[in-house]
């Protein structure tokens, strides 16, 4: 895809090439827009998505507060998710408190096989459910259970908590079932379903009875019977009263699950007219936790589930302990109980018969699980390893069974907390540039970008995260990545040394140009020797001075300091007596010395001679004038250099005068390189600072 960018920080314009899925590698010197780049196609997209104006964060100074200049990308719009890697992302997601990276389960385990899996093992746990939930009755019994449970209250050493409701109801006794005798004649009301209904009128009542002789209700003479009326208020609580009828509802739909011997004795003790005695309530506590404990059981089975592999590593004995066996419900013994527990033994039975798929998937989900942790714990360990770190990785369930990548130092067998204290930054670096990695694999998004991860790390380091990053089965291998660099090396190792180990990048040179920016493919017949770069400038570099640049690179890198090459160096210097060359102890050169220089030098120039080059190193206007014509601004510098050498005007800036000298000596240049006459190597402002005082010559 190709992506158009306006004025975006130092970056005016420019066009530049994106493929997908392939590594885009953007070499690039300092100062010319990496970063800028990346984060203008980070924000094109995310402002589309999100309705954001992040890109204007981007607007150049010199366009500050004019809309018509605002930033523009423009070719990102098939582009629907990106990830950037930044000191934003290391800082909110890498080094966390309990784990190296945020939601590490999720991006080393929770993957489609292991949903998967979950999935079936979820499958058979609803069929196993769904078979003791279909009786409707053990529902029933359930609630009746509980209900009647409840009604004892608290647990307490008695057996019967003193504010329950079943205290309430009976601890004086049954008083419906057993009405004195003095009320007899309102037994039709007390014993009706109702009663308490009719016992809280006669209650709310009371207060009206003492104010005449008469019945407030039908105005009859109640005189006589006016201490019995307050007896029924004085005897009948209301609230107990519906406690009792609730209670004694429950036992009575609960009889056909009692034992006949428990009937009889319940029964008693709810007709009881003068409330319980410690026998009874002794006789009721273990009613009471056979009740609980047969409860229990029916509950376990309507709810049996598996949360986590740690609840289901011995299936088949878990599923043993949900049978009921009555023998040891000695209340509750009856051929209803029994219809019930054998609706639960014989799904357990069921259950049973399935357990072996269960636990088999179970365990596929474990080696499953077993196997992501060591296979994502061998590669991360295998590159820091590989990459001289004293550090490793474990992977490690907590209590709600979910993973969590920690990490380990070499010397101790322990979880190190606090990671970011101990890590260098170059470690925290290689560290989160792996585990970013891992994090895009797990979101897979369109475009990744990576703004000069690699530079600041020594030679072993690089190639081990670039190989970590590039090379592997699980790695960004394939995707759609932009690597934006000023480091050269991961170039001269992806396209040249190991192109048989890596997958083809698009590597490319970005040139910034007074805001202009420029791409160059660079292809593998690019990435030359130092010394067969220079023997091809020789051939075709189009000025003498030029080709004698060259050539005298190539005498240092050979270590062949002869006769031509201090022929050459006079030249350049411009000696004092420049009709006589000096040689490197400042004695004249002798005419055959000189004839034996200017030979070797016609070897590789033709038509060299050394008293016509003098007269044009000596002619500042045919400098100026090729410097101007200089379409690569590295012969644009040693043209300069070769200028300024006699003069006194120079440039103020040491950076500046340090970087124009030091661009003769091969040392600070890589082995492997592109041609400086091609690629833009030299940073524009550089040869801005050159411009400045050739124009300065020219108005003297």
């Amino acid at each position: 895809m190709k992506i158009d960018i306006l004025n975006c920080n130092n970056i005016d314009q420019g066009t530049f090439e994106i493929r997908e899925n392939c590594l885009n590698i953007k070499y690039a010197i300092n100062g010319t827009g990496k970063s800028s780049l990346g984060k203008a196609v980070f924000y094109s997209v995310s402002d589309r998505l999100e309705k954001k104006s992040q890109l204007l964060e981007l607007t150049p100074f010199k366009h500050a507060g004019d809309p018509s200049n605002a930033p523009q990308v423009k070719g990102t719009e098939e582009i629907s998710k990106v990830r950037i890697f930044d000191e934003a992302y290391v800082s909110d997601f890498i080094f966390q408190a309990d784990e190296l990276i945020k939601g590490s389960f999720d991006i080393f385990i929770r993957n489609e096989n292991y949903e998967k899996g979950f999935q079936e093992i979820e499958s058979q746990v609803e069929a196993i459910r769904n078979l003791l939930a279909e009786d409707k009755d053990i529902e029933g019994l359930i609630k009746d259970l509980a209900e009647l449970s409840g009604g004892f209250g608290r647990p307490t050493k008695n057996g019967i908590h003193a504010s329950s409701a079943l205290s309430k109801a009976l601890k004086d006794g049954n008083k419906v079932a057993n009405i004195p005798p003095e009320l007899e004649n309102y037994a039709e009301y007390i014993q009706r379903p109702d009663n308490f209904k009719w016992i809280k009128w006669q209650q709310d009542g009371s207060p009206f009875i003492d104010v005449s002789e008469n019945c407030p209700y039908c105005v009859g003479n109640i005189k006589e019977k006016k201490n019995t009326i307050k007896k029924i208020t004085e005897v009948y609580d209301s609230k107990s009263v519906q406690n009792l009828n609730k209670m004694v509802s429950v036992f009575e739909r609960l009889n056909k699950y009692f034992s006949n011997d428990t009937i009889i004795i319940i029964k008693g003790f709810i007709g009881n007219a003068d409330g319980y005695t410690d026998d009874q309530v002794s006789f009721l506590r273990e009613v009471r936790n056979q009740i609980d404990r047969l409860y229990k059981k029916f509950v376990q089975a309507q709810s049996i589930g598996f949360h986590s592999l740690k609840d289901v590593d011995k299936v088949v004995e878990e599923l043993k302990t949900y049978t009921i066996d009555l023998k040891l419900f000695s209340h509750l013994q009856s051929e209803s109980t029994d219809s019930k527990a054998k609706v639960v033994n014989d799904s357990i039975k069921v259950v049973l018969r399935k357990a072996g798929e269960l636990q088999g998937s179970i365990n596929t989900q474990k080696r499953l699980i077993e196997n992501l942790v060591e296979e994502n714990r061998k590669e991360i360990n295998g590159f820091l390893r590989n990459a001289g770190y004293s550090y490793s990785v474990s992977i490690k369930a907590n209590e709600s069974g979910e993973y969590r990548l920690k990490l380990i130092h070499n010397d101790i067998d322990e979880e190190i907390s606090n990671v970011r204290s101990h890590l260098s930054f170059g470690e925290r670096n290689a560290f989160a540039l792996v585990l970013f990695m891992y994090d895009v694999l797990k979101s897979s998004p369109d475009l990744v970008v990576l703004d000069d991860p690699i530079s600041s790390f020594d030679k072993n380091k690089k190639y081990a995260i670039v190989e970590m990053l590039f090379r592997k089965n699980r790695s960004l291998r394939g995707k759609t990545v932009l690597l934006l660099t000023h480091d050269f090396e991961p170039i001269v190792d992806m396209v040249l040394h190991h192109s048989d180990r890596f997958e083809k990048p698009f590597a490319s040179f970005l040139d910034n140009a007074h805001g202009t920016l420029a791409e160059t493919e660079i292809e593998k017949a690019d990435i030359r020797s130092f010394i067969e770069i220079n023997y091809e400038n020789i051939q075709v570099a189009t000025h003498l001075l030029s080709k004698l640049v060259y050539l005298r690179r190539l005498f240092e890198v050979t270590n062949e300091k002869g006769l031509g090459y201090h022929l050459i160096s006079n030249l350049f210097h411009k000696r004092h007596n420049p009709q006589i060359p000096e040689d490197s102890d400042m004695r004249d050169m002798t005419p055959e010395e000189i004839a034996k220089g200017n030979a070797e030098v016609l070897k590789e120039i033709d038509g060299f001679d050394y008293m016509a080059a003098l007269e044009v190193v000596r002619d500042d206007d045919q400098l100026i004038n090729f410097y101007k014509a200089a379409t690569s601004n590295y012969e644009k510098l040693h043209i300069y250099r070769i200028f300024q050498d006699d003069k006194l005007r120079v440039i103020e800036s040491d950076v500046i005068r340090k970087f124009i000298n030091e661009a003769f000596h091969v040392e600070n240049d890589y082995i492997y390189q592109v041609s400086s006459r091609k690629y833009q190597l030299v940073p524009q402002y550089v040869i801005d600072e050159c411009d400045k005082i050739i124009e300065e010559y020219r108005k003297d």
